[in-house]
């Protein structure tokens, strides 16, 4: 008689000793490698010029919109074009509640992505009305009425903007400290402090992320994106999966617009709602690195950090750099450059598949297992 996991034989008992994984050896060790980055990364500004902090600062800031817009697109399947409204409402969030109402920056920031994410709740009704190219246009022209209805908001400066009251960012919590304990000024205690906040993050959105992926919703996020029809004929709930994820990115951006525009301490609508600079980029990290990977959006921002610091100077060519590489790429590695390199090494350093471990193993006369 066989059971399950164990099959009855004339003169011994065997089983079977299958198990599921998702980690391999590589990623055990890439993890590793990933707290020693942090924990150099979290150092970093006690010994770096304010320059070097500031790259850094963007390169968080870049990897962590990617990230959240990879989710959206890669996994949910919504391909949106208007994320730069959950940076702008992030922003403006954050400097109505400090000039307005007082509050420490800091304080402010989580309660940005919060405004962020309830304007997407109105946003996603419209929205998700829409499918393909309309659901993608459809949020490019929210995002720009939104930006639009910004501009009218004259108590925060209307169409030219405004700047964060120079006492706000001076004396914000943990400034003191930094200037007592590490001698920093006012000006380099500011960055470093956002740089912290942005590490910790960019750190809890990829492990979210990753944690995501490897549930039960992210299951049932691959099947919604591959065939929406079919994950509805097993029972997924579409609509609730996307909401979740749409929601979600929709408060990761509104923090991360927070404190990029913290960190600026100078706001307008067009700069915060702007389009190329908040979602064509982010476009472009995504689909360059890997779109659908966790990987791709790490290696995309680097290449694009590269492109920028190399070409920004050569005006309208850098941008056709960008748009010559992209092409390239999607036309000799669709599945983006680090898609490239896993098929030709089989490497992944987040693995999110499963796998089938294990075979039969068949108790000696002793009682131990034999095989």
């Amino acid at each position: 008689m066989t059971t399950g996991l164990e099959t009855m034989t004339s003169d011994s008992q065997a089983y079977q000793d299958w198990r599921i994984e998702t980690g391999t050896r590589l990623s055990r060790a890439f993890s590793f490698v990933c707290l020693v980055v942090c924990a150099a990364l979290a150092v970093a500004p006690l010994f770096l010029s304010r320059g070097v902090v500031q790259d850094l600062f963007f390169i968080l800031t870049m990897l962590t919109l990617a990230q959240s817009w990879n989710l959206l697109a890669g996994y949910a399947g919504l391909i949106s074009v208007g994320q730069q409204l959950f940076v702008g409402c992030g922003a403006y969030a954050l400097f109505g509640l400090v000039i307005l109402a007082g509050l420490d920056p800091i304080l402010a920031i989580p309660l940005a992505g919060v405004a962020a994410m309830l304007i997407a709740v109105p946003t996603a009704f419209f929205a998700f009305r829409l499918y393909g190219p309309y659901f993608a246009i459809g949020t490019w022209v929210i995002a720009e009425v939104g930006r639009l209805l910004l501009a009218q908001w004259k108590v925060l400066g209307g169409g030219t903007g405004t700047s964060l009251p120079r006492d706000a960012t001076r004396d914000m919590l943990g400034i003191s400290m930094l200037e007592d304990w590490f001698g920093m000024r006012a000006a380099a205690a500011a960055d470093a402090l956002s740089f912290w906040l942005a590490l910790i993050v960019t750190a809890a959105t990829i492990a979210i992320v990753y944690k995501l992926l490897r549930s039960r919703q992210g299951l049932g996020l691959a099947a919604v994106r591959d065939n929406e029809t079919a994950a509805r004929a097993l029972g997924v709930d579409a609509r609730r999966l996307k909401t979740m994820i749409y929601l979600l990115t929709a408060f990761i951006t509104g923090i991360i617009g927070a404190l990029i525009y913290l960190q600026k301490a100078r706001i307008s609508p067009d700069a915060a709602f702007s389009l190329t600079d908040w979602t064509a980029y982010v476009i472009f990290i995504t689909v360059i690195g890997g779109i659908g990977t966790i990987e791709g959006p790490i290696l995309g921002v680097l290449v694009f950090f590269f492109l920028q610091n190399a070409f920004s100077a050569y005006g309208s060519w850098y941008l056709l750099a960008l748009g010559a590489l992209a092409i390239v790429t999607m036309l000799f590695a669709p599945r983006g450059l680090w898609g490239l390199i896993s098929d030709r090494t089989g490497f992944e350093l987040f693995p999110v598949r499963r796998l089938l471990r294990g075979g039969p193993v068949v108790p000696n006369e002793k009682g131990g297992p034999n095989g």
